[in-house]
């Protein structure tokens, strides 16, 4: 019996591990994703803001998050250089990315 306890017991425990790690990883994933969201973002925008592409720079940034099914949660320019940051949901985590872009130093 007590065998028989401790084997449910392990069972639980690494099945407890196994969704913690599942969920960690899928947070990961929709994180890196997520930064590649906000790099496209503020490239289109950057792109905007030096006139190689028609549009106002946060709109620009605002319709490639939404294509990309993100919320643009920020969006700054200062000269030449975009700042911006978008965010989306993974469950119950909220998460966010921050890029920003302009000319070359």
């Amino acid at each position: 019996m007590a065998g028989a306890v401790l084997s449910v017991g392990v069972l639980a425990v690494s099945a407890t591990l196994v969704v913690g790690c599942a969920a960690a990883g899928g947070v990961s994933v929709a994180a890196t994703r997520l930064a590649g969201v906000a790099d496209a973002a503020a490239l289109a925008a950057a792109d905007a803001v030096s006139g190689a592409i028609p549009g106002a720079p946060c709109e620009r940034a605002h319709d490639l998050a939404a294509i990309a099914g993100s919320v643009l949660a920020a969006c700054t320019v200062e000269g030449m250089v975009v700042t911006v940051t978008v965010t989306t949901r993974m469950g119950p985590f909220p998460i966010a990315a921050r890029a920003r872009a302009g000319p070359p130093l």
